[in-house]
């Protein structure tokens, strides 16, 4: 598990913020730039039916290993056995501890909502190669080549990552959550209002099923 006191947590957020926009990135674009004034809508992003008896909230990183784990491992048998089903609707949160999980993140949302669980898949599934990139733009490219593969443009991913407006309201929805939820450490889960560390498999299905009433 990723640990980071809430101190921590929300100091890095806002350092993510502050470079969220890469120089050089798209042609043209600079500190002159009028960001737009609006506040861009960052719903929560779900699967599963609305009427499911239980909901997990799941808090996860695109940098976080564990996370990673989780989405290729555990993930795949939960939405088996209990979200296609019917039985439980899961709720996922981004978590930003750092700069390149906040582009990860602004990537998949600036995508079709319907695309967006298919490129976080792609983005978990990669993150030894992107993640590991020691420069910011490389790192960004590799992002980028993911966005390509759900038919993003790069003109249309230049211009998401140099939205400061999006990149304000990711992390004032995440900071709103990870205080109201204590957000300490990726992946963590909220099952039906109960908070739960990551586990195996079974110890979650085993959480589900209390949930459940089984």
């Amino acid at each position: 598990m990723f640990d980071l006191d809430r101190r921590q947590t929300l100091a890095l957020a806002a350092a993510a913020l502050a470079a969220a926009a890469l120089p050089g990135l798209a042609p043209g674009i600079g500190p002159g730039i009028a960001w737009a004034q609006a506040t861009p809508a960052v719903p929560d992003m779900t699967i599963g039916k609305d009427d499911a008896p239980v909901t997990m909230v799941e808090y996860a990183m695109f940098t976080c290993p564990h996370c990673a784990v989780f989405n290729q491992e555990v993930l795949p048998k939960i939405k088996a056995n209990y979200i296609d089903t019917g039985k439980v609707k899961l709720v996922f949160r981004e978590v930003y501890f750092n700069k390149p999980s906040l582009w990860a993140a602004m990537i998949a949302r600036c995508a079709p909502a319907e695309r967006y669980f298919g490129i976080a898949d792609l983005i978990f599934r990669r993150q030894m190669d992107w993640a590991a990139a020691t420069d910011e733009n490389v790192m960004v490219q590799k992002l980028m080549s993911i966005g390509r593969q759900a038919g993003m443009t790069d003109d249309q991913m230049n211009a998401c990552l140099q939205d400061r407006a999006l990149a304000e309201a990711m992390v004032a929805s995440y900071q709103k959550h990870s205080e109201a939820d204590g957000v300490e450490a990726t992946p963590m889960f909220i099952i039906n209002g109960v908070k739960v560390d990551n586990a195996p498999y079974e110890e979650i299905a085993r959480k589900l099923d209390e949930a459940l009433g089984a």
